[in-house]
């Protein structure tokens, strides 16, 4: 299995490796000097669609298109989104500590292809350790002549501006985050406009997650046909994977994708612990519906093939369970979470989030009814009409159908532990 692990982010493992001087000494900020020397922007931008890179936020739209929709016009705004909030994912925090200047490389030579002179990150709240080493590295950046004025005597000139969140979960979605960067309420917007035409103080904006941007001077380096080269077809490139539960070998995991998830949970992660059984596990972050065993542990690692499977890779967080696990009181604890940070704006969502937990926590203190579960459901298609993934909407965002998938899982794959749960409620009152 060592083939399908890479080694592109072992500048993270030194004690020194956010500094400059170590990020020069493994080749740092020559994929800039040979975008800026050799390069005009538009080739860098082709170079990046090229790659096929598949954005590693959520979403999985691919970077270089996305770049293409940036309207035309001045000013031009690069956002870097590190608002990472998505229960179980922690590759964007260990990217932004460990190797900031990776990073910041990744957004200046992006900014020069997208011909944009002030740069946003907007950095969880909850991260200061990782905002005060990017913000260190900005400032080495600058004395070393690879940010600000005239960067390495080019005509290229950009600013980095570093923005702490306060602890919203929403504002991880871009339009929430743009509102908030204006110092507006931390809401979605209807969109269209989308943002890459009318974004951040209604200009032009592209917003790009963090490791998207820090594999940009891979790119440049080796070219974008050499990165569409690594793995699937349509899941080119490397995707670092947050693993966490119960596992033996917990941890963040750069790996090629096209393994199936029984060799990422049992060989990487190292399997279950104390040769417990692995009852399911969640693909894709807290919002993804869940995979279990039978259905799913052949099933390969890819966007395409988990989207198959009604399911979505998400920002890369793996969170097993195993046979010890309540699953009905799992699915209350993220319904819980997802409740708690609706911004409110959407009905559905403020109002049905809320139910889907009270019901759910009726059920575990022992007080369910077997209608609950069709008022589960019927809440549920209220935000999430159908129940597919990807969801039908009635809201702004995808905060209210991520509420959902827990509870929908849980129908799906384990209804008989619900049904018991309910009827032991039914003879204790009865």
């Amino acid at each position: 299995m060592t083939d399908t692990i890479l080694t592109t982010r072992m500048n993270a493992h030194p004690s020194d490796s956010h500094t400059i001087s170590r990020y020069l000494n493994t080749g740092g900020y020559q994929s800039l000097a040979q975008a800026l020397e050799k390069m005009s922007p538009d080739q860098v931008a082709e170079e990046v669609k090229a790659s096929n890179m598949r954005g590693r936020g959520g979403a999985g739209f691919p970077t270089g298109v996305k770049w293409g929709f940036l309207a035309s016009g001045t000013p031009r705004y690069l956002v870097v989104n590190c608002d990472e909030s998505e229960p179980g994912t922690f590759n964007d925090r260990q990217l932004t500590e460990r190797d900031p200047h990776q990073l910041l490389e990744g957004i200046i030579i992006s900014s020069y292809a997208l011909r944009v002179n002030l740069a946003f990150v907007y950095i969880r709240g909850e991260y200061p350790k990782a905002a005060r080493r990017l913000q260190r590295a900005i400032e080495e950046a600058i004395e070393a002549g690879y940010l600000g004025q005239n960067i390495r005597g080019s005509d290229f000139s950009l600013d980095v501006v570093i923005h702490l969140g306060a602890g919203a979960y929403i504002c991880g979605e871009e339009t929430a985050l743009l509102n908030s960067l204006e110092g507006r309420r931390g809401e979605p917007r209807l969109k269209p406009p989308f943002p890459a035409v009318e974004g951040l103080y209604a200009k032009p904006t592209i917003v790009n997650n963090v490791e998207s941007i820090a594999n940009v001077p891979w790119i440049v380096t080796n070219t974008g046909d050499a990165y569409a080269a690594i793995g699937p077809e349509r899941s080119s490139g490397t995707k670092m994977l947050s693993m966490s539960g119960h596992l033996n070998a917990p941890g963040n995991y750069e790996i090629v994708m096209g393994i199936t998830w029984r060799e990422l949970i049992f060989d990487i992660g190292g399997g279950i612990p104390d040769g417990r059984k692995l009852k399911t596990w969640i693909p894709g972050g807290a919002s993804a519906p869940w995979f279990v065993p039978d259905e799913h542990l052949d099933t390969l690692v890819s966007f395409d093939d988990v989207a198959a499977n009604g399911s979505m890779i998400g920002a890369g967080a793996v969170i097993v369970m195993d046979e010890t696990t309540n699953v009905v009181e799992a699915a209350h604890r993220i319904v819980r979470f997802f409740a708690h940070e609706s911004c409110g704006q959407c009905t559905p969502c403020r109002e049905g989030t809320t139910w889907l937990e009270a019901v759910l926590k009726r059920i575990l203190d022992g007080k369910g009814r077997h209608e609950d579960i069709e008022l589960l459901l019927d809440i549920s298609d209220n935000i999430s009409p159908g129940l597919k993934w990807p969801p039908a909407m009635t809201t702004i965002c995808v905060l209210g159908p991520s509420a959902v998938s827990p509870v929908t899982s849980i129908t799906r794959w384990f209804m008989p532990e619900l049904e018991a749960m309910i009827a032991e409620s039914e003879v204790a009152v009865g």
